[in-house]
């Protein structure tokens, strides 16, 4: 029964890095399209930028941490 059991935590983990993998390797392609146009790239940075604070805010909300970046 444990065999099974580990046999699917391989498999899961297989796919979940393989999915990370194809994302990160087709994700500059399509970006580098839209690249194109300034204001494209000011709004992909200025998304990731926002993406990249409301990571660190989330997690030191759920760390319980009191300073503000």
């Amino acid at each position: 029964m444990l065999d099974g059991f580990w046999d699917n935590v391989v498999r899961y983990i297989r796919y979940f890095v393989t999915t990370m993998l194809g994302v990160i390797l087709t994700a500059p392609a399509s970006l580098g399209s839209l690249a194109k146009s300034p204001v494209t790239v000011i709004v992909i940075l200025g998304l990731l930028a926002g993406g990249f604070v409301f990571l660190i805010l989330t997690l030191r909300a759920m760390l319980g941490l009191s300073t503000i970046i």
